[in-house]
């Protein structure tokens, strides 16, 4: 078979399931595909290269056309279901948010990016105010799947480790977390809610005053 960059990327986003980043290298991707590291060279100069080939298609997966919010659909619902399909996009992946920070001059995100920002420019905020908005709303959600995708806790630094103790020191912040993950609550809802908090808020704050 042919060897050729998609052919390449694709075994590299396989690998990126089966190792997760800190298992995709050059050596491991040319084992795969049965040639030598050497060879990748004339298709990727580097891993950087690598890293921001896998994150477009990681993208792509999720936005393979990007469309503009629809007549009488407001920005703030349509910029919160674009952030959730980012937000899809990087779970389906391990280290999706990972690859996507490490990523250098992604074009599809930049291509969200300008979607995202032109589309609430069209309904009439000003350049600055859209640029922040998309700029908040996109570090969030990739900060908000690091975490999720952050290794799970190791058991042993739970060992000796006082629940009720924590508790009684930090009782507003059990109680918070108790009272919103209610029974069929998940962090999904967590998402949007904290989501929904951001833009609303900021499109509240560039409504005139009364």
């Amino acid at each position: 078979m042919t060897l050729d960059k998609q052919r390449i990327v694709t075994e590299a986003v396989a690998l990126l399931d089966d190792e997760g980043l800190n298992g995709v290298t050059l050596r491991k991707l040319a084992t795969r595909l049965g040639v030598r590291s050497p060879t990748l060279y004339w298709h990727l100069p580097n891993k950087a290269a690598l890293v921001t080939a896998i994150a477009e298609a990681i993208l792509e997966q999720e936005f393979p056309e990007l469309v503009p919010a629809e007549p009488g659909e407001r920005w703030q619902d349509w910029l919160i279901g674009l952030a959730e399909r980012l937000r899809r996009a990087l779970l389906a992946h391990p280290d999706g948010a990972r690859v996507i920070s490490a990523s250098q001059l992604s074009l599809k995100m930049a291509a969200i990016s300008e979607l995202a920002m032109s589309t609430l420019v069209a309904r009439g905020l000003p350049l600055r105010a859209a640029r922040m908005i998309v700029l908040t709303v996109e570090r969030f959600t990739v900060g908000y799947v690091l975490e999720e995708q952050a290794l799970p806790l190791d058991p042993d630094a739970l060992d000796g480790f006082d629940m009720a103790a924590f508790a009684a020191a930090y009782p507003t912040v059990i109680a918070g977390v108790a009272e919103y993950f209610e029974p069929g609550r998940t962090v999904d809802d967590l998402f949007h809610d904290c989501l929904e908090l951001i833009v609303e808020g900021a499109a509240a704050k560039l409504r005139p005053a009364p």
